[in-house]
């Protein structure tokens, strides 16, 4: 497998460092299911440029302290696919409140509007030119000790472009004059999953 640190329940004190001096840090979690309150967290994935991290998460786990340090440290933005859903299981089960923010899906979804597909496996190869294996997406992640090579490639390569593409649909959303408008939704982005969390639906709809 290639070169990444594997961390049991949170951060060591060392990574926690390194992780706290860049600008900007990519996030991806894996999980059981996709129902914030039935299925549960079991990795958490983290890449700078030169850090690559993937902490297993215990069954029952309710802190990651180090974690939470750099998930809240306000001068280091935290980049994800779809981070309604991590964010969500970030607080629900660790009591981390994420912040700054910014999603790759949102800004392709402002930008990219002569497209419809928005997922990461479309994303990264229209902006990376990387086609990523999927395979492993519907996987068991319970058993966190002991998870194949396959699915480790997976969890790893879903945080490792992300800094890249950020940049890039930044200069995008820059020459179209809404980067102001993103930067705006990112800001929504903890209320709606508050919202999510206590099983709201649509309360902006008129019905």
């Amino acid at each position: 497998m290639e070169d990444f640190q594997i961390c049991d329940r949170d951060l060591d004190d060392a990574l926690t460092e390194k992780y706290l001096q860049v600008e900007s840090i990519a996030v991806d979690t894996e999980t059981m299911g996709l129902n914030y309150i039935r299925d549960r967290l079991c990795l958490v994935q983290l890449f700078s440029p030169g850090l690559l991290t993937v902490i297993r998460i215990g069954k029952g786990q309710t802190t990651a302290p180090n974690l939470q340090r750099v998930m809240e440290a306000t001068a280091v933005t935290k980049v994800f696919h779809f981070a309604r859903f991590d964010v969500a299981q970030l607080r629900h089960r660790l009591g981390i409140e994420t912040n700054p923010i910014f999603c790759t899906k949102i800004a392709s979804k402002l930008i990219r509007t002569y497209s419809s597909s928005h997922g990461l496996k479309t994303l990264v190869q229209q902006l990376e030119g990387v086609e990523l294996d999927k395979s492993a997406q519907c996987s068991d992640w319970g058993d966190a000790e002991n998870l194949s090579d396959e699915q480790l490639r997976y969890a790893a390569n879903d945080v490792r472009y992300l800094i890249s593409m950020r940049q890039k649909l930044i200069t995008k959303l820059q020459r179209e004059d809404r980067w102001e408008l993103a930067q705006n939704c990112f800001k929504v982005l903890p209320t709606l999953v508050a919202l999510d969390l206590l099983q709201y639906e649509d309360i902006f709809s008129h019905h």
